[in-house]
Parts: structure tokens; C-alpha cells; sequence
């Protein structure tokens, strides 16, 4: 059992860590100053494409994609704690690198399942940063996390595929750079299977009968990094039959697909964003005296501390254990694992978060620190990808299933 990274992992966590601190902690006041007087607030600000070119001149660009025509080649195991670097900075540092959410996603999607067609139109300006995308499947009107509620119909006459259907908290789909939907609907709503009924299909922004109708927030936030999230109608949006990707009644495989790299990013990155809130935790509680003392010196504020480093380490190596066996074994195989980072990461960083919170006194929750920020993020990522009730409850069927 070796726990050291590899040569070429190591390389790139050292060029990334310069990068972060020559380059986006420095950003992080210019990007807030230059969002200030932006005309709206979804435009990106200009430090963005200024970190990218940077990013892009230090070979730090598209670091996700494990298929090296596209991207970097790296397996899922070598990717895991460049994403948690960029984790420190979760609003700057994924766009910077062309690794942000939900773009990501859906460049996997376009690689390994879209034509070549698809892949000229869109895969290749995403993998650029021309352009931007959303993934269209949470709705409102039914409970999203079992996949099969889904009721935006697909329906294909003729030559082409009609669209209707309401979604929410579709991210990306804020941004004026968003040019495409990748869109999550039924094509066979009577089919007897449930997990082929689903489609997947894209829909280009301007399409008519498609309305970006209001920015939905998350904890009062307004979460610009991921270009917003927007509540979505498609009312008889036609796209050509050409769009559609992959098969009919491929979209719920190739959700699931999409999902488990994803997993592994959200979670490694929450870790860093738990690295960032050790940081500041401790620099507060040894900066600020209350009752004649640091308040590094009381013990509650010792156990915080001392629980957080614990929590971290657990969670860094269960997530890289799954990583390595998704990359020796395949998603199936690490389905339990998958499950379990999903469940056990945003549930142990928010109680970091919320306890460097609490050391922070009303400074936590303001505007002067990113904590409360980091906070509303990763309280999220318990209902984003399924909450975790419906993992825990997969998770214990499959237990109990070893004893029947």
C-alpha cells in the first residue's frame, strides 16, 4: 500500500500551488472589486480571463478531462488533490483552470458520448472557455432526486425533438456566456422500464421557447461562480433530431455516468474548502484575545480544532480510496464508496465550516471573510447529486443485502 502521489501528480501540485498563491489569492479582492461595477451581475469579471490565460500559459488547463485528446489524461486518482487545491478558492480557482462545475460535466458528457458533430460545436468551445453551458434536469414540481419523476416531456415529430418542461437551480444557465443546455427528459414516458425512459438532449440557449426566467439563490447567495442558477421553461423548444445524445432511453445512464467522476471533484474541493476554514480558524484564534487570553488557549476552540484536522484526514483518504478504484475497478465497482464520500464529505466540512464560523464571532457570518459563503456551498452538496437520505438508503440496502 503506497499513499505517496506520483512524480507527474506531484509536478502539477506544486506548479498549482504557486499558481494559487502568485496568482488567484491575490485575485480574490479584484475579482469582488471588479463585480461591483459590473453592468450585470452574471458577466465575468476581466481578472477571470486574466487568471485563465495565466493558467492556460502554465499548462494548468482542463485538468479534469482523464481523455488526453482533450485534456490532461489524468486518472481520476492523479485529478483528486488538484481539485482540493482548487478547493481554497472554490469561486476563482476551478473556472481559472477551465475545471468549474456544471461545464465540466458536461464536456465528460460531450467526450465519451456526444457525435463528432456535437463535439466540434460544443465540446470544442467549452474545452477553449469560449463559451459556457448549463445541465438542465432538477425540477421543481417533483421530488429530482429519483430521476425517474422527471415530466419534461421529449417528444420527437419528424425531423425534430420538442422540448416542454420547467427546471430549477440549473447552474450555469445565469451566465450571457452560457450558449447550450444539456437537457435531462422523458422521450417514452410508458416505457416499461423507468431507467429508460429518460433522454438526454441539447438545447442551444437561444432556441425559441426557451426562457432563462429568474436567478435562483442559494442561502441568499447569489453564486456567480458557477454562472448562477436559474429556473428554466422550455415551452415547444424545437431542436433538430440530430441533437440528441447519445441513444432514446440513454439519458438515466449517462446521468449516472456523469455523476461519478463529479463526485469525486465536489467532495476533493470541499476538502480544500475545509483546509481554507482550518487556516482561518486558527490565524483567528490566535490573533484575538477574549477573557485575558488567545482564544486559542480555550479548550473548546482546541477541540474544534483538533476535530477538524481529524475529520479532514479521514475524509482525504477515503476519497482518494474511492478515486483509485474507480479508476481500477470502474463506477460500479466503487458504487459503496462513491455513495459513502458523497454522504459522510459535505456533512463533516459544514460542521468545520460552521465551527470556524463560530471563532470568527459575527465576522463569520459577514462579508469580510469567505466563510459564510463557503458555508451556504457545501451545505448544498447535501441535496445537489441526490440528498444524502437517498444515498444512505441505497447504501444500507446494499448492506443488508450481504446478510439475506
Amino acid at each position: 500500500m503506497d499513499f505517496a502521489f506520483d512524480a507527474r501528480t506531484e509536478e502539477l501540485r506544486a506548479r498549482l500551488l504557486a499558481f494559487m498563491d502568485e496568482h488567484v489569492y491575490p485575485a480574490e479582492p479584484v475579482e469582488q472589486a471588479q463585480r461591483a461595477e459590473l453592468a450585470s451581475p452574471w458577466d465575468t469579471p476581466a481578472v477571470v480571463a486574466e487568471l485563465q490565460a495565466e493558467a492556460r500559459r502554465r499548462g494548468l488547463w482542463n485538468l479534469f478531462l482523464p481523455d488526453s485528446e482533450h485534456g490532461a489524461g489524468l486518472t481520476n486518482l492523479q485529478y483528486a488533490p488538484l481539485a482540493e487545491i482548487t478547493g481554497r478558492s472554490p469561486h476563482l480557482a476551478p473556472i481559472a483552470l477551465n475545471c468549474a462545475a456544471p461545464d465540466t460535466g458536461n464536456m465528460e458528457v460531450l467526450a465519451q458520448f456526444g457525435t463528432e458533430e456535437q463535439k466540434k460545436q460544443w465540446l470544442e468551445p467549452l474545452l477553449a472557455a469560449d463559451i459556457r453551458s448549463a445541465f438542465a434536469m432538477t425540477e421543481p414540481d417533483v421530488a429530482s432526486s429519483d430521476a425517474t419523476n422527471i415530466e419534461t416531456r421529449i417528444e420527437r415529430r419528424g425531423d425534430e425533438y420538442v422540448v416542454n418542461g420547467r427546471k430549477w437551480y440549473i447552474s450555469g444557465a445565469m451566465n450571457p456566456d452560457c450558449r447550450i443546455f444539456i437537457v435531462m427528459g422523458k422521450t417514452d414516458p410508458e416505457g416499461a422500464d423507468i431507467r429508460r425512459q429518460q433522454s438526454m438532449l441539447l438545447v442551444p440557449r437561444d432556441t425559441p421557447g426557451v426562457e432563462v426566467r429568474r436567478a435562483m439563490r442559494v442561502y441568499g447567495f447569489e453564486d456567480h461562480s458557477h454562472g448562477g442558477h436559474a429556473e428554466v421553461v422550455f415551452q415547444d423548444a424545437r431542436v433538430p433530431v440530430s441533437n440528441l445524445v447519445g441513444e432514446e432511453g440513454g439519458g438515466f445512464a449517462i446521468a449516472q455516468a456523469r455523476l461519478g467522476p463529479g463526485r469525486i471533484h465536489h467532495c476533493m474541493r470541499l476538502i480544500g474548502m475545509a483546509e481554507r476554514a482550518i487556516e482561518l480558524m486558527c490565524r483567528r484564534a490566535l490573533s484575538r484575545t477574549a477573557f485575558g487570553k488567545p482564544i486559542a488557549q480555550q479548550g473548546v476552540v482546541q477541540n474544534w480544532i483538533a476535530d477538524a484536522r481529524v475529520a479532514v484526514e479521514q475524509m482525504r483518504l477515503l476519497v482518494l480510496k474511492t478515486a483509485w478504484l474507480m479508476d481500477t475497478v470502474g463506477n460500479r465497482g466503487a458504487h459503496t464508496e462513491i455513495q459513502a464520500i458523497k454522504i459522510a464529505t459535505p456533512r463533516a466540512v459544514v460542521d468545520i465550516l460552521d465551527k470556524a464560523v463560530q471563532v470568527h464571532g459575527a465576522g463569520g457570518v459577514s462579508q469580510d471573510f469567505p466563510l459564510a459563503e463557503l458555508w451556504a456551498g457545501a451545505r448544498t452538496l447535501q441535496l445537489a447529486d441526490g440528498p444524502d437520505e437517498v444515498h444512505q438508503r441505497s447504501l444500507a440496502r446494499r448492506e443488508l443485502k450481504q446478510y439475506r
